[in-house]
């Protein structure tokens, strides 16, 4: 059974990723340091501090994997008129705003997919909260177990 105080540690665990507003790498840096200074306190904490680093590791790393995807559109789209071996392909360069790009409607879905993405994982954080302000462990969904 979980005392006021472990809970409230472990709620403390989850909210602290928001302090990556604050500052840099704080989802990462605010987590692990709660964790790491109480774990040994209770299991409950343990978990709770496991899960949240889990999470936030695992949206970096499937935040990257979509970048590493994605890039590689826009630089072909970028230098695709372009002839790297004749650099006298510049005189006819030229952009044309009258038709859309595929790349516009690519760029679109990805940015409309991350802020939905972004919201999701608000609700999730807050939600994971709130289970462990009422003593329970929120397993997030699709997270890697990096910590066991």
């Amino acid at each position: 059974m979980q005392d006021q105080h472990q809970k409230n540690i472990a709620t403390f665990i989850h909210l602290s990723t928001f302090t990556r507003f604050i500052i840099p790498f704080g989802n990462f840096i605010g987590p692990i340091v709660l964790w790491a200074a109480n774990k040994d306190k209770s299991d409950f904490i343990d978990q709770n501090g496991k899960q949240a680093i889990n999470f936030q590791i695992s949206i970096f790393l499937y935040a990257l994997i979509l970048g590493t995807i994605s890039v590689p559109f826009f630089i072909f789209k970028l230098f695709g008129g372009i002839d790297f071996i004749d650099f006298n392909g510049f005189n006819n360069f030229h952009i044309n705003i009258g038709e859309p790009s595929p790349l516009l409607y690519i760029g679109g879905g990805l940015g409309v997919l991350a802020f939905l993405v972004f919201l999701i994982e608000l609700a999730l954080i807050i939600k994971a909260s709130l289970s462990a302000r009422d003593g329970e462990v929120y397993n997030y969904p699709l997270t890697i177990n990096f910590l066991k």
